[in-house]
């Protein structure tokens, strides 16, 4: 062997001694880098949290409201749009759809799919930029079920293993399967995001998921990887290439055959979008239900809590309330109306209808509205006379124009509607004829801040003042027809108070069953008092002005209210077990008179009267009489500064103010009487036109008809 050759084979000796030398560097940095990656995965591994530590993200649910009768009046708007639905209820064909596009070794791996992680790694090397996730259905589970606000990184997905892992320990693949099919999201439609295929198969298709055929079955397993961009009303194109996807995986994976599948294809999406998914009925009693949901439990619980709320709201009443005010108001140039029915024996909302178009406004006028009440009002002053012992068949006052000069009040000018004074008469005629100039009167002897208490007892809880005006109907704030339907009921019940509930009850989604509008009920007026007080209304329905409210029915009383210039008008009435205030106007202003309507001006005693009627006549409501109580009032001699004798006195009757006042008695309403803002009233409110009551009063009636006091 020559020199040369010997060198030669020395420097291959050292190339491959240096080759060796660095291929051992390279391994031992990949084996470093090996060890460095496996040691910190298994620290990430080690500080994820476990699943026993692990709270469920509450990923929310829709709240339902529903009628008394179980009827679903609509689902409440949310972020999110779910309804669950059990696993033995999800089409077997929709479980492998989702398995094949989503997890196609599900019913082989434990939780992890090593085979799904290295082929999306290869995946993703080929694209070079993460296009595959390889997270198995499991992994997506846990991701949706524990980790807020989920970032895509490698630490993330290692949590995410470790998780699957422990919960695939403890729960079967059909757990797993139903439970992603339930928090999967499918897309975003008018606001709310379909979670879960229940919720999307309502939305997208109109029907129940257990009624869904392959190609729908297929839309919908396609759109939980990127929901707005396989969106089908967004994008059709995009989402029918993507179900077209999932069926030719389907037939791969032997999940349906190749013939089922080709035909599928070649079919259309076969939407059917829901128009009522979110839509209300009763929209106007469901927004009150929503508002006082929001005010018990706040938005988070009501609008992601999943609720069941059950309401008072009695459906049928509520056709035949619209059906009542369209039929006696039909035409588009015609005023509004509004109505709220109570039960007064628990507070329970019965109906709440208004005529507006909701689409237009959706102020709802029955809560929402505050008018004048007009002579409406005037059964509070009733009440509070009736309260102080003022017997209304021997009190007497004279109907007359009055120009007053009150030292508390200031000036005050109170006339009839008609100019048409009747000369001496009692509370029960004047209740009957509803006699404005004699309610003011009574109202200045019993007290204005008497009447506000009283009706602010009685359920109304518009601010008052504790004016003159107030008695006969000049509020300066107004009243809603659900505040004077709550007070009517109040007499209805015999004196007790009912805070006016329209929530029976509300489910949570664990099964406890809560009651946030208790009735509440308060004794306010005593039974005695009451009962005189609806024998007086009673008169008023049957033979004063408000007899076309009249059914026919004994156990009927209420009374009318108009306002100054006809801009509003009332009737507000009851019997044991419905009250019911109507009333008809202009919601755009309180300026557009009511003086010719169907060619007749608007009183309480036409519209509003016919509406009520029709109410109770097609409401089915049963007719019963009052309960007379046992106790009766004691009657005591009433001398008030504006009271007049009898017209049969013969000078042992009851005194009036000046024979009282040269008697040096103390006038029970003298206290009252004192200076008065003349901006605050509404001058002639609740005055309204009547024939004159026969005088002497008449007899004492059954039921509850008018007559003499029952102290005589």
């Amino acid at each position: 062997m020559t020199q040369r050759i010997r060198r030669r084979q020395r420097r291959r000796a050292g190339l491959g001694a240096k080759l060796l030398v660095v291929l051992g560097s390279l391994l031992a940095v990949v084996a470093i880098a090996i060890i460095a990656v496996t040691s910190w995965v298994l620290n990430v591994a080690a500080d994820a949290p476990s699943l026993g530590s692990c709270k469920p993200v509450d990923r929310g649910g829709d709240s339902t409201i529903y009628a008394a009768d179980g009827t679903k009046l609509g689902r409440i708007a949310a972020s999110v749009a779910r309804t669950p639905v059990s696993i033995e209820r999800i089409p077997k064909t929709l479980q492998l759809a989702t398995v094949a596009i989503e997890d196609q070794r599900f019913y082989e791996h434990g939780g992890i799919d090593d085979q799904g992680i290295i082929r999306a790694a290869v995946t993703d090397l080929e694209a070079g930029e993460a296009v595959e996730g390889g997270s198995t259905i499991t992994q997506q589970l846990v991701r949706n079920l524990c980790i807020q606000n989920p970032e895509r990184n490698l630490e993330r997905k290692i949590v995410e293993a470790k998780l699957a892992q422990e919960y695939f320990q403890h729960h079967s693949r059909r757990e797993i399967l139903g439970s992603y099919l339930n928090i999967a999201s499918y897309g975003t439609v008018e606001g709310s995001t379909a979670v879960g295929v229940g919720a999307a198969s309502k939305i997208f298709f109109s029907r129940p998921v257990w009624k869904l055929d392959l190609p729908q079955v297929a839309l919908l397993a396609g759109l939980p990887q990127a929901p707005s961009e396989y969106n089908p009303i967004v994008n059709p194109g995009a989402a029918r290439e993507r179900r077209n996807e999932v069926l030719a995986q389907m037939a791969k994976l032997g999940y349906v055959s190749e013939a089922r599948a080709k035909a599928a294809m070649r079919s259309g999406l076969r939407l059917e979008v829901s128009s009522s998914f979110f839509a209300h009925r009763q929209p106007y009693s469901f927004d009150y239900v929503e508002d006082r949901l929001l005010q018990h439990y706040g938005v988070n619980t009501v609008r992601h809590g999943g609720l069941e709320v059950h309401t008072t709201i009695d459906l049928h009443l509520q056709r035949v309330g619209l059906e009542a005010i369209r039929s006696t108001l039909p035409y588009s140039t015609d005023p509004a109306s509004a109505l709220v029915s109570i039960d007064p024996r628990n507070g329970h909302i019965r109906a709440m209808v208004s005529s507006s178009s909701y689409a237009q406004s959706q102020f709802n006028l029955a809560a929402q509205g505050h008018r004048q009440p007009g002579s409406a009002f005037k059964a509070f002053v009733l009440t509070t006379a009736i309260k102080q012992g003022i017997d209304p068949y021997s009190t007497y006052y004279t109907s007359k124009p009055l120009d007053l000069n009150l030292p508390r009040w200031g000036h005050w000018e109170v006339h009839t509607a008609d100019e048409g004074y009747q000369g001496t008469i009692n509370l029960q005629q004047a209740t009957v004829t509803s006699d404005n100039t004699v309610f003011a009167q009574l109202d200045l002897d019993v007290g204005p801040e008497n009447v506000a208490r009283t009706a602010e007892s009685m359920g109304i809880t518009s601010h008052l003042d504790g004016i003159p005006a107030e008695g006969i109907g000049g509020l300066r704030l107004g009243v809603s027809p659900l505040e004077l339907t709550d007070a009517y009921a109040t007499l209805a019940s015999g004196g007790v108070h009912h805070d006016p509930v329209a929530i029976e009850k509300v489910v949570f989604p664990n099964g406890h069953v809560d009651h946030p509008e208790g009735s509440k009920p308060e004794r306010v007026l005593s039974r005695p008092v009451a009962w005189e007080v609806t024998r007086l209304l009673h008169d008023n329905i049957t033979e004063g002005t408000g007899t076309a409210a009249y059914t026919g029915c004994a156990g009927e009383a209420g009374k009318t209210g108009t306002t100054d210039r006809y801009t509003d008008a009332w009737f507000s009435g009851y019997t044991p077990r419905l009250a019911t205030a109507v009333w008809v106007g202009y919601p755009e202003s309180n300026e557009i008179e009511m003086t010719s309507v169907h060619g007749i001006i608007v009183f309480g005693g036409t519209f509003p009267a016919e509406i009520w009627n029709s109410v109770y006549t097609n409401g089915e409501v049963p007719c019963e009489e009052f309960t007379e109580p046992s106790q009766k009032i004691s009657w005591a001699a009433y001398y008030g500064q504006f009271t007049q004798g009898g017209p049969n006195d013969k000078g042992g009757g009851v005194k009036t103010g000046a024979e009282a006042n040269e008697a040096g008695a103390e006038l029970p309403g003298s206290a009252a009487v004192g200076g008065y803002d003349p901006n605050a009233y509404a001058p002639g409110a609740g005055q309204e036109p009547a024939p004159l009551p026969p005088l002497p009063p008449p007899p004492p009636q059954a039921g509850v008809g008018g007559g003499h006091s029952a102290g005589e």
